[in-house]
């Protein structure tokens, strides 16, 4: 008898059930089956959104603007926006036709690639990186190119590796500067040098800065500013992280008129609009919410502080992050790869963290750990991974 299982249809397309699932995912699910473990592992701030931003949601909805806004977002919120990019990263946009309110930085991405890339198209982009760039890359039709950073230049990109790796088929360049997962920068001559290749090749720049307010060292700057970029780049930016509004999933994307124009086709269809009472929120968040911000800032930079010394002290060679809220200390002493590493921290200490595989093939010998977390939580989950440490030493 035919067994009917084996033998039936598959009606998903070739594309999507090729693409792995999440590893940040794949590997909560193991840590969900499980009590009292302390996560540093989930890419969230651990504040609560500040209350006047809360409370300016809470009264949009006791005034009843429960309606659609405009598909590009609420004019007063675009025009904000605008005034907050050209504040803090010297980019000048036009509020009516180059900013899109978006559901969160993801969305902003996915119908960026999706109105920029034909079948075959190549984007290069930085890895380690955030767990969904080759994934949306391959949805919407592109061949996913990666550009390798090392714990010997501390994670940053050079112009030299995105020079080698261009094609007559490259189109885009992508990165996300500080870097989820490694908290790297972007050196600012290499930047320099990047933005003559775009112009040089005629690459179109996708640059996430969703982690920009969460610089430690330094000052950052947009690759949007510098001369001739603005008009092949696509400035990504959200509310997220630093306002720590991950679930009122609001993004945003400035860019080139035409691309803006295209990505609101897309975001039109598929969307209509962001929510209207987290864009209220979010004009909120641009207006006053600057001490708020500076004030999660410092208490991550002490966090930070206190995890990699702690790890270094450990036996565990760790750079100090210069933005975002993760360290990314190598493992490879142990002799564990790194899932191997984060699962068995998980069974014998309870302390979840990320294998750095999830984020890309040169993640491997790494963890990603995230400080944004409490104190408290830090000091013990450092203390077990330690211990951890000292148990395993001579493994190798």
């Amino acid at each position: 008898m035919t067994d009917l299982k084996s033998a039936r249809k598959s009606y998903v397309a070739r594309h999507i059930e090729s693409l792995p699932k999440s590893g940040i995912r794949k590997f909560f699910d193991l840590v969900n089956t499980m009590h009292d473990v302390i996560s540093l592992g989930v890419g969230e701030p651990d504040f609560v959104t500040p209350w006047n931003i809360r409370e300016s949601g809470i009264f949009s909805l006791e005034k009843g603007h429960t309606s659609y806004t405009s598909n590009l977002g609420l004019p007063s919120l675009r025009e904000e926006i605008c005034r907050y990019v050209e504040k803090n990263y010297h980019v000048s946009y036009d509020w009516k036709k180059e900013c899109i309110v978006t559901i969160g930085v993801s969305e902003a991405l996915d119908i960026a690639m999706r109105a920029l890339l034909d079948p075959g198209d190549e984007v290069l982009y930085t890895e380690p990186c955030f767990v969904s760039y080759p994934a949306e890359v391959r949805m919407a039709g592109g061949v996913p190119v990666a550009l390798e950073t090392h714990v010997e230049d501390e994670f940053s990109l050079t112009a030299a590796a995105v020079e080698a790796a261009i094609t007559p088929k490259s189109k885009v360049l992508l990165f996300n500067f500080p870097c989820n997962p490694t908290g790297a920068v972007l050196d600012e001559a290499e930047m320099e040098k990047i933005a003559n290749l775009a112009i040089k090749h005629d690459l179109i720049v996708i640059t996430d800065e969703i982690y920009s307010e969460l610089r430690y060292e330094g000052e950052h700057k947009s690759i949007a500013s510098l001369p001739g970029m603005k008009e092949r780049t696509i400035f990504l930016h959200g509310f997220s992280k630093a306002f720590a509004m991950t679930g009122w999933r609001v993004g945003y994307a400035c860019g080139p008129e035409h691309i803006i124009d295209a990505m609101m086709k897309i975001h039109q269809y598929a969307i209509m609009c962001a929510s209207t009472t987290a864009q209220e929120a979010a004009l909120e968040a641009l207006r006053r919410s600057e001490k708020e911000v500076e004030k999660m800032r410092e208490s991550y930079r002490q966090r930070r502080n206190y995890m990699v010394k702690s790890f270094n002290d450990a036996g565990l060679k760790c750079l100090l992050p210069k933005g975002a809220f993760y360290a990314f200390p190598d493992v490879r002493v142990t002799g564990m790869s790194s899932n191997d590493f984060a699962c068995r921290l998980l069974e014998e200490e309870k302390v979840a963290v990320i294998p750095g595989e999830a984020f890309g093939p040169c993640g491997e010998g790494f963890v990603r750990c995230c400080y944004a977390t409490s104190m408290e939580e830090i000091k013990v989950a450092t203390e077990r991974i330690a211990n951890f440490i000292k148990r395993h030493a001579g493994e190798k």
